[in-house]
């Protein structure tokens, strides 16, 4: 059977220009093209969208990750090219890869299969440059502020409290924390600093979360880059660097449109980890969707006790936005590692396993539709190596739960496999929606991080020390205690232990750092071992990427 790649290489690409013409109905003059199969939207184009119709909105989510993989990204895309083979006119919107994960332990994020979006080695490379222009805009202004201290230090930086790290679009450990302007007084004052993957800058989530140049320039002006000695916070504003950020930033602000491998519409904008920041493509992507699709499939990323709490207290509340239904994506061998199985041992049939693992999907269930009031079905991205017995094990398993459950193959068979799913989401976004957010904005900080705790992810309770502590009620004090919090913690569990799989209960989410970011309008709450730097594995996916003599990509997943 031929890999991703291989697959990706021989599909046929329709020229995107003609694409958009058909599928979607927009001009040419609309388009600023890359090449024949990526193009822009302009935002003139998406502004005069603003009186149509908005249509439905699908959010696909997942049980906890597993080293077994559970195929979100997969299912997204497939869900769409099935929406649009049972005759819906549905459009995927997805996040951008970061090349981080891409060298790292993915090697590739763009599908798998026969469901995918293409140009698949473009997109999980440079694209259209957005995350270089993220990266140059993050790192002009943690030029400027060293450059400002150099020339005097107008503002009174206390250089101690300098809160803006630079970052890098590559897991690198060794940038975590590092001394800048060593050599000697011509290089400035040395002090402590640190790189984060570009991912986690602030600057990705502003970008994420803004609607219009206007609204991009103004968040970036908010941007709290340090402190005084008295405590009084440094506005990016203050250093007059928020107007060349959004010079660097304008032309990636434009979504990018692309196919899928069955030539229909995905639009892949933004890309926020969402174990470390909000993990949602961008707002303007997903509402320039709206207005072109009658179905909007999109995906927020890992469980759905990070990227789907995100998706819903942070984006959908900050954009307006709500979802008409939800997916939430499992698999068999997930499933059996949850309840304990090893993963070599993961491709035999184990259905006590399975049963046991069951208790994650069944807590991720109550989240969704219990805690968010969103109607879901669960949808079981079929393996080959899935038994007859475990199939069934876990239908009547979840036959009392009150959501049905699909198995879909849209992995090996394209939208065909995945026409029962489409119709059952179709179904869903027919019936009642009780949409609301875990919590409303005038509960405290403290209060709205315990009740993401102990209501999602099953905890007792949270801890911080005392420094943590003081930060998170001096944020309150200072008016930021309206903001939603983003959670930064493993994705691998419900706890902040990564090995503690299944449904874990009563354990203490300990707050190890605070962050603002007051751009992006939510406070970090940094919560175990969790870094914003990831390192390689022991083998980086980057071993195994390789380019031939004629100048084809090879080796990506």
């Amino acid at each position: 059977m031929k890999n991703n790649i291989e697959i990706a290489q021989a599909a046929k690409l329709r020229p995107i220009t003609a694409l958009a013409q058909d599928r979607l109905g927009i001009p040419e003059e609309a388009l600023e093209p890359f090449g024949r199969y990526k193009a822009k939207l302009s935002l003139g184009y998406i502004d005069s969208l603003r009186d149509r119709p908005d249509g439905k909105l699908v959010l696909v989510t997942a049980i906890s990750p597993t080293p077994a993989g559970e195929g979100k990204t997969t299912t997204t895309v497939g869900l769409g090219d099935a929406l649009n083979r049972i005759g819906k006119r549905a459009v995927v919107c997805l996040r951008e890869p970061a090349l981080g994960p891409v060298f790292g332990m993915k090697g590739g994020a763009a599908g798998g299969g026969h469901a995918q979006v293409v140009p698949m080695e473009d997109i999980n490379l440079h694209f259209t440059g957005d995350f270089a222009a993220i990266a140059l805009a993050n790192n002009l202004l943690a030029a400027m502020i060293d450059n400002h201290i150099y020339h005097g230090n107008e503002l009174g930086f206390d250089v101690r409290r300098i809160a803006w790290r630079r970052v890098v679009d590559v897991n690198d450990r060794a940038l975590r924390q590092i001394t800048a302007g060593l050599g000697g007084s011509p290089n400035g004052f040395p002090r402590e600093d640190g790189f984060d993957i570009v991912v986690a800058s602030e600057v990705m989530a502003i970008f994420c979360l803004a609607t219009s140049i206007s609204d991009l320039k103004e968040r970036l002006g908010k941007i709290v880059v340090g402190y005084t000695r008295d405590q009084k916070p440094v506005l990016a504003r203050d250093l007059k660097a928020h107007g060349a950020m959004t010079v660097l930033l304008k032309d990636a602000l434009a979504p990018n449109l692309v196919q899928t491998l069955e030539n229909n519409p995905a639009i892949i904008h933004g890309g926020p980890f969402a174990n470390i920041a909000h993990g949602c493509n961008s707002v303007i992507a997903t509402r320039t969707a709206l207005k072109l699709g009658d179905f909007v499939v999109t995906e927020a990323g890992f469980g759905a006790d990070l990227g789907a709490e995100k998706f819903i207290d942070i984006k959908c509340r900050k954009a307006g936005l709500k979802p008409d239904a939800a997916v939430i994506v499992a698999t068999v061998r997930a499933l059996k590692y949850h309840g304990g199985i090893e993963v070599p041992d993961l491709p035999k049939e184990n259905v006590e396993a399975l049963i046991k693992g069951m208790a994650n999907l069944e807590r991720h269930i109550a989240n969704v539709r219990d805690r968010f009031g969103l109607p879901c079905v669960v949808s079981i991205n079929h393996r080959a190596e899935d038994t007859a017995a475990e199939i069934q094990a876990l239908h009547e398993r979840a036959s009392h739960l009150g959501v049905k459950v699909v198995t879909a193959k849209h992995f090996a068979e394209g939208s065909a496999g995945a026409t029962e799913l489409a119709h059952e989401v179709v179904r869903l976004t027919e019936q009642p929606n009780y949409f609301t957010h875990l919590y409303p904005d005038e509960l405290s900080l403290w209060d709205k991080m315990k009740k993401v705790a102990t209501e999602l992810y099953g905890a007792s309770d949270i801890t911080a020390d005392a420094k943590v502590r003081t930060a998170i009620r001096t944020l309150q004090e200072n008016g930021y205690g309206h903001y939603p919090v983003c959670v930064a913690k493993t994705q691998y569990s419900f706890s902040t232990d990564p090995k503690l799989r299944g449904a874990p209960s009563n354990h203490v989410v300990n707050i190890r750092e605070v962050r603002l970011a007051a751009g992006a309008e939510f406070v970090v709450m940094i919560c175990g071992d969790i870094m914003t730097m990831p390192g390689l594995p022991k083998l980086p996916a980057a071993c195994n990427i390789d380019i031939d003599a004629s100048g084809r990509v090879v080796g990506m997943f």
